[in-house]
């Protein structure tokens, strides 16, 4: 018999560019350094990356985050700034003040500054001005949910941005957004290379929705979870309260179901959890229809969650695209309850449907203890970076440890969840359905 191939690995370059040798000793006293030649091993399965398959397995050596015995920058002559991109998530706010201090109390920098409306305060034209951030300014932000520095959407030039960081004079620039803003971060490293010029670009990864590359758990999320189970359970007494209640609650998630799945497994209240990950019927066998009446006929009550981007292909897609150039999701809340509605009309049986869309809110609302702890561990190591002339990279988490990711790595595609894993499996234990076409054919 022929010996079993081993898989071939997929290689992943994860280097991190530098300005120049860092020479500058730090002026942090009573501090344990990193070394650059002191690499993070992990080893990453299917679990965590889906497009690994069963057998294979992803070996990274990255470098660890944290302070630097010396510097590239002259910390007391360094000017920075931050600009916060896209939608809201919570603990945005725990990250500026995070940097602040730590540029301030630990570095003593000559000024940090505050860019306003995102990739907007840069572009003359729009009249943005930037605000000073203090120790003072930001003391109390953390209370708060949104941003200080207000956000924005959309493309901009990013010749136009490097002009005016060159017109500011700032050294290191901390950008804090989602996919579309890392991908911005990345063209501008390109066009400060391009001029031959020394700014340091970090990159702070910013999503609710979970959906960065290599990034175990994105700042946000435990409260997005937190929060969600809140709506569920009101679903959930509202169904109870009625013979055949269905509770609907749909959840941020574009491309990604994690914030749907986490708080399905968080609060076992839920019976249906719909992801875009994971196509559904609503017909035939196992359709979500059938197995919500089998439901109702057996326990006369029902929670479904569904993420925003579910059962797209049910729609008419218009082919749109957002400020940020994400295509338009048709509403998938609106079709389900038509279709429940619809459903239930032709079977002649009486159904009381409640539909809660927590998304504003929960995306609005200021950091719970897990994040706003998580938020202080990302804005230092983002500014022990940028001061050791650290360039083109994010600071991540990655399986509870932190380090330094290069761009490229975290813009090559969007985390999804995996169908495939442990973790999925036990989604789909918590709620008992059989949906998906693929757990059917495993299962039939």
């Amino acid at each position: 018999m022929a010996p079993k191939k081993t898989p071939a690995k997929p290689s992943v370059d994860v280097a991190i560019p530098s300005l120049g040798k860092a020479k500058i000793p730090t002026p942090l006293r009573h501090c344990r350094f990193v070394s650059d030649e002191q690499l993070q091993p992990f080893i990453l399965t299917e679990e965590e990356l889906d497009e690994l398959g069963p057998d294979e397995t992803l070996t990274l050596d990255v470098e660890k985050a944290g302070p630097r015995e010396f510097l590239y920058y002259d910390s007391s002559k360094t000017k920075c700034a931050i600009v916060t991109c896209g939608g809201l998530c919570p603990g945005i706010n725990d990250v500026i003040r995070a940097i602040v201090m730590t540029c301030h109390h630990n570095y003593h920098v000559a000024s940090v500054l505050g860019i306003r409306f995102g990739l907007q305060g840069f572009i003359p034209s729009f009249g943005h001005n930037v605000v000073e951030l203090t120790p003072k300014a930001v003391s109390e932000i953390h209370q708060f949910g949104g941003t200080i520095l207000g956000s924005s959407r959309g493309h901009q030039p990013p010749e136009d941005i490097v002009d005016a960081l060159e017109r500011m004079n700032i050294s290191a620039l901390f950008m804090i957004g989602g996919d579309g803003t890392m991908r911005a971060a990345s063209k501008v490293v390109d066009e400060i290379s391009k001029r031959n010029l020394r700014i340091s670009v970090i990159g702070v990864p910013k999503t609710i929705d979970n959906d960065i590359n290599f990034v175990s758990q994105s700042f946000g999320f435990d409260t997005a979870v937190e929060k969600a189970t809140e709506a569920i359970q009101s679903a959930h007494t509202e169904a109870v309260g009625v013979n055949n209640g269905v509770g609907l609650v749909k959840l941020m998630g574009r491309e990604s179901g994690f914030i749907a799945a986490q708080a399905t497994l968080a609060l076992k209240e839920v019976n249906f959890v719909l992801v875009p990950e994971s196509p559904f019927h609503f017909e035939g066998e196992h359709g979500l229809l059938p197995s919500l009446e089998e439901r109702l006929r057996t326990r006369h009550h029902a929670v479904i969650v569904v993420a925003e981007g579910a059962g797209q292909d049910h729609c008419e897609i218009s082919g749109e695209k957002d400020a940020s150039g994400n295509p338009v999701l048709c509403d998938v809340s609106t079709l389900l309850i038509n279709k429940i509605k619809d459903y239930f009309k032709s079977r002649e049986m009486d159904v009381t449907l409640k539909f809660i869309d927590p998304s504003y809110i929960i995306r609005s609302v200021p950091a719970n203890a897990n994040d706003r702890v998580y938020c202080g561990f990302l804005g230092q190591n983002a500014v022990h970076a940028a001061m050791a002339g650290k360039t083109g990279m994010v600071v991540s988490r990655l399986l509870s440890r932190y380090v330094h990711l290069p761009l490229h790595l975290v813009t090559r595609k969007r985390k999804k969840l995996n169908v495939k894993s442990d973790y999925w499996r036990s989604v789909l234990e918590s709620t008992g359905q059989i949906l998906d076409p693929e757990v059917r054919k495993a299962v039939c």
